[in-house]
């Protein structure tokens, strides 16, 4: 019942979730959107990571990077926060982990927060439309964000698709991808194939077998489409379907059954003049009736 109460408090909608985290290649623009925000510096170790966070995955040379930068220029863009919920006095990370992270390597002592009031649900909506988007997500953690988006708040490939400027091919490209086993998934992660490499695998019979051959004969994604091409087993050949009788033809067929005692098929060509009666004995004595009735 918790959920339910919780699920309904989110109200406001994406379009104006997004305008909490309009990224530029630093981070977050301060634009709320709605309600007012607490632009304010906060100590370092009371600020605490979202252990809702969608994203799993911080590449080490981007966060070496950001730590040159903030430890040259500090924290340029506040990261968005809201006060823990279980620990008072502290503060939840909502948008800008990386950040965070990068900022306590440089060993600084405070860093500017944007402070807001949101539900658990919103937190969560706001992280995952953070990462998404963020261009350096690998296509997995894309796709999982989606598919969130869409299980927990209902959002529609359409919405997503016009709210967060994607076209609506790439959103459902992507979530197609999530259709493929978990080892060839975490290939994709790795890096070891790309994003075409796994759509060629998606109609696959086998895609772990043709995964590890990609990688072992690293091939292109061209000759990934060839290869899953050629592996696939041909079509069944169509089974011609046998028109059907007209109610004519099946009431002629139900007297002289009843009539001969025996069972009696009409095969009349459509159209034309000829066909075949068939009738069918189970025993040799209705073998002989037949032949009785024929030579009488």
């Amino acid at each position: 019942m918790a959920k339910k109460t919780e699920r309904k408090s989110l109200g406001r909608g994406l379009s104006a979730l997004l305008a909490d985290v309009n990224l530029d290649d630093d981070g977050i623009s301060n634009e709320t959107g709605g309600k007012p925000s607490t632009n304010v510096e906060v100590p370092i170790e009371k600020i605490r990571a979202n252990p809702d966070q969608p994203r799993r995955t911080f590449v080490e040379k981007d966060l070496e990077d950001l730590t040159a930068s903030i430890a040259e220029k500090g924290v340029i863009q506040p990261l968005i926060v809201r006060p823990d919920p279980g620990n008072p006095g502290d503060y939840q990370i909502v948008a800008g982990e990386r950040r965070w992270r990068a900022a306590q390597r440089a060993k600084l002592h405070e860093i500017p927060v944007l402070v807001r009031d949101l539900s658990d649900t919103e937190v969560l909506e706001l992280a995952i439309i953070e990462n998404i988007q963020r261009a350096d997500l690998n296509a997995v953690e894309e796709a999982m964000g989606y598919r969130q988006l869409m299980d927990r708040f209902g959002h529609t490939q359409e919405k997503l698709a016009e709210a967060l400027g994607k076209s609506r091919s790439h959103i459902a490209n992507l979530l197609r991808l999530l259709n493929l086993p978990a080892e060839v998934l975490e290939y994709l992660r790795d890096g070891r194939i790309s994003a075409g490499h796994a759509r060629a695998l998606v109609p696959a019979d086998d895609p772990v077998s043709l995964a590890r051959e990609i990688i072992s004969r690293e091939l292109s994604v061209r000759q990934t489409e060839a290869l899953a091409k050629s592996k696939k087993p041909a079509p069944a050949p169509k089974r011609r379907l046998k028109p059907t009788k007209d109610a004519d033809t099946r009431a002629i067929e139900s007297d002289l059954t009843a009539h001969l005692g025996v069972k009696v098929s009409i095969d009349h060509k459509p159209g034309g003049e000829s066909g075949e009666i068939r009738l069918k004995y189970s025993d040799l004595e209705q073998l002989d009736g037949i032949c009785r009735l024929l030579s009488s």
